[in-house]
């Protein structure tokens, strides 16, 4: 397969649109622009054999390839750069640049000379250092195992340690959160925000405004519940696939159902007997692809028993309610995290 890049062949500065995977330059590309993320998100990685060194997540705002300008021994990319999502950036081409460059008062230019020097060489003793802990992936994925067992400990850890406990809930500044994160122990930021946003978005944590009116602090109810989700992430990782707890999205929704169902329901010993054919013909109202099949991932994550058929065709098994209860809120999450990762893991073309 040929592999097209958006910026090898063009030196003109202007806007360049990419979709999810494309390549904006690959390693070894002559180096003749940089790039301002406009909208979007772009990683830095580096080939090698059928995987990929993953070297950071960029997003809007953010410039790459500048450094080649103001390196002379630097004339080809040291990475490759690919979209994750719909992204746009703008080009500046080198001569451009330089034009820029030449209209400076000279003690300006020479600041700005001796500034990406500095900043040159910090590079280089950064990737020295990081060449022994970088980890080496077959395949691309925004959020890896190691990042939400990394990002949940440190949520954790920050509740606990630097939150308050106010009216029943643990309050955590956004600020300090990062500090931790970002600045001691290398989070990246972008991939730190999207996270929290999850989190968000399925009601694990509550965002609420501080005291200058910004939606920066983090509620949540008990930090326990992160304890429990990194876990049961770091426990995944060192399991075999076929002992993973596998949850699809349609199982998803089909324990929703049960759930609703069990709520009304007397348990015995943490158990109740749920209809699954309600919950069938629930779905099939509603003209929802959704069948008994999808519920067999549950089955084999002991959230219920076998299924029992009666005479009249009903089928109904035994659901461990309190067991379930525990789990779903992981689960769930989990399934949010594999369609944020399926959404960007796009083809690189």
């Amino acid at each position: 397969m040929t592999v097209t890049t958006a910026g090898s062949t063009q030196k003109k500065s202007g806007i360049k649109a990419l979709q999810p995977g494309e390549l904006l330059f690959n390693e070894g590309d002559p180096a003749v622009s940089m790039y301002i993320i406009q909208k979007g998100q772009l990683r830095l990685f580096r080939p090698k054999g059928k995987g990929f060194i993953e070297l950071a997540v960029l997003r809007s705002g953010e410039v790459l390839g500048e450094m080649s300008y103001f390196d002379p021994d630097s004339k080809k990319r040291s990475a490759s750069a690919a979209a994750i999502a719909y992204t746009e950036v703008i080009e500046i081409s080198f001569t451009a640049l330089e034009k820029t460059m030449a209209a400076l008062n000279p003690w300006f230019k020479t600041l700005i000379n001796t500034l990406a020097e500095r900043l040159r060489k910090s590079n280089e003793k950064v990737k020295a250092l990081e060449n022994n802990s970088i980890g080496f992936s077959g395949e691309f994925k925004f959020f890896q195992s190691a990042d939400v067992v990394k990002i949940l400990s440190l949520l954790f850890l920050c509740f606990k340690s630097l939150g308050e406990s106010k009216e029943g809930k643990w309050v955590l500044h956004m600020s300090k959160l990062k500090n931790y994160a970002v600045e001691i122990f290398t989070v990246n930021e972008a991939k730190l925000e999207e996270f929290v946003q999850l989190l968000i978005t399925e009601k694990i944590i509550e965002v609420a405004m501080d005291a200058d009116g910004s939606p920066k602090n983090l509620l949540i109810k008990e930090p326990e519940t992160l304890r429990i989700f990194q876990v049961f992430f770091n426990t995944q990782r060192s399991m075999k696939d076929d002992k993973k707890l596998l949850i699809s999205n349609k199982c998803e929704k089909f324990l929703i159902k049960v759930m609703e169902q069990a709520v009304s329901l007397q348990p015995e010993g943490g158990k109740v007997e749920v209809d699954l054919t309600a919950v069938v013909s629930y779905f099939k109202e509603y003209n929802i692809a959704i069948s008994l099949e999808d519920f067999q991932g549950a089955q084999k994550a002991k959230f219920c028993g076998e299924y029992k058929m009666e005479d009249s065709g009903r089928v109904t098994t035994l659901l461990n309610l309190d067991y379930v209860r525990t789990m779903f809120p992981v689960v769930r999450f989990m399934n949010a995290l594999n369609r944020v990762n399926d959404a960007k893991a796009q083809p690189v073309r």
